[in-house]
Formats: C-alpha cells, structure tokens, sequence
C-alpha cells in the first residue's frame, strides 16, 4: 500500500465506523477501507517492524506435501494442524503445507495447489531422500518422515546450525544468516490458516477440509553474504483466518533447511 493514501483511508474508515455507531448497515466495503478500518480500530498502523529469530540450534523444518484431491491426506493434515497449539511453533518447528497439482486430474482442482510444490518433492527424490513422490508426504529437516502415522513428532537435530535473523517493515523483509560465508538460498513462505474448504468432487467429496499452514506463496533470493533485503510475496488469497511467514536458508539447489524461523503475522 502507498502510505501517501493512508489519510484518504482513514478519513473513509472514520465515515464508516460513524456509520456503523449509528446503527447503519452497509452490505459491500472496498477491501481497502475495509484495511484502513482494521488500522483505525486496532492502532496497527502505528506498529513498529516485526523483528524474530531462529537462535543457534537448529529449527526443524517440517514440509507436509498434500492435496485436496487426496483421501489419505486429511489425516496427516489434522496431524499437522496440532502444532498451531503447539509451545514449539516458530521456536523449535516451522511447519508447512505444499499442496501439489498430479492429483488435480482425479476430480478436484486444488486451489492451493501449484508446480512448483510438486517439483520441490520431486527435488527429495532425485536427491535420495525419498524412494517416490507420493502424498501425504513429510519431511523433516530434509529427511522422510513417517513418524506422524503414529502421532509422533520428529526430533530435533541436536544440531548447532547458527542464527537467522529477520525483520519485516511494511512489505520489506531483511535477513541476516550468522553463518553464512558461503552462497546460500533464502525461502520466504506467507502461509495461511483457519481455510475451510468444502470439496464437491473426487475422491474427498462432500467433505470440508480445515486446513492450516498453507503455503500461499513461496519466493527464494540468493545472497553470496549470508545478508538479504528484499519484498515479501505477494498474496491474493484474502480468505484465511490468519496468516504467518517461515523464512528458512538452504544451500544452493538442495531442497533441505539449513535453519528455520517464523512468526505470526498479526
């Protein structure tokens, strides 16, 4: 948003919420007023730049590959929906849902659902840490994770991998990675939560699936230095209940994490 329309926002926000006070009804808000209402009544405008970080142990990356086309995924996902309760979410798990598209010709269209997901998968298995592409499928960390048929969580590495820094400003995301001497790949996710999504086709027809951790949109910029400075994705779905980034460093051309972090965006 150009902060120079704020005012305009504003001023439109406060005719509304007069509107509102005096027991008006309006029945369609442009989404942008509807934005510079939020602002006005939550002071989130005034909010200074969103600052976390992963700390030096390793943070497992957790990666669900799904699909809403899928009837064996719906259990995996409940699994992972638990750890938005979770005391270990941002601090010790960064979890994400890829959906994948080879499943959308059974019937169902996953709206979620892009290439880029399913190549991420192929990326696994062309490295050997996966026998095929399937769904559901888990990683952690890099490695194939079945643990969760048993409700298990992975453990943690143990490992001491360093610690990657982020600050986010408007639509600017800086990231500081503390050992990062060699070329590496940032990945920015936006993920969304609370996505009821009512499926009329395929092989979960007739079910609504509840979904969390959605990734939305995924970017990666290289860096020589280990430092970034660059935009968070964009995101058209406007439909989840909240929204949150994960932010991981990985060698060039290898899917694995090297270290992860994330935060709400609130």
């Amino acid at each position: 948003m150009d902060p120079g329309s704020l005012p305009e926002l504003f001023r439109q926000a406060r005719v509304i919420q007069a509107s509102l006070n005096t027991g008006a009804t309006m029945s369609v808000m442009p989404k942008r007023v509807l934005l510079a209402l939020t602002l006005l009544l939550t002071g989130s405008a005034a909010a200074g730049p969103l600052v976390f970080n992963s700390g030096a142990a390793q943070v497992t990356l957790l990666e669900l590959y799904t699909s809403q086309g899928c009837s064996s995924c719906p259990p995996a996902e409940r699994w992972l929906n638990k750890y938005v309760d979770s005391e270990d979410l941002w601090t010790r798990t960064v979890p994400l849902a890829f959906h994948v598209d080879y499943w959308d010709y059974i019937g169902w269209k996953d709206i979620f659902a892009t290439r880029e997901h399913g190549e991420r998968q192929r990326d696994y298995a062309r490295a050997g840490r996966a026998r095929t592409v399937y769904t559901p499928g888990l990683f952690a960390n890099g490695r194939e994770w079945r643990g969760w048929t048993f409700g298990l969580k992975p453990r943690a590495s143990g490992k001491q991998a360093g610690n990657l820094s982020v600050t986010i400003t408007d639509d600017r995301l800086a990231a500081t990675y503390t050992d990062g001497g060699a070329p590496l790949e940032l990945h920015v996710a936006l993920l969304g939560f609370g996505i009821d999504t009512p499926v009329e086709r395929g092989e979960n027809r007739n079910s609504t699936l509840r979904q969390e951790f959605v990734v939305l949109a995924h970017d990666r910029h290289d860096s020589t230095n280990g430092r970034w400075d660059t935009r968070l994705p964009e995101v058209t779905y406007d439909q989840a209940g909240r929204y949150a980034v994960a932010v991981w460093v990985s060698a060039p051309g290898r899917p694995e994490s090297l270290q992860a972090t994330g935060s709400w965006l609130d």
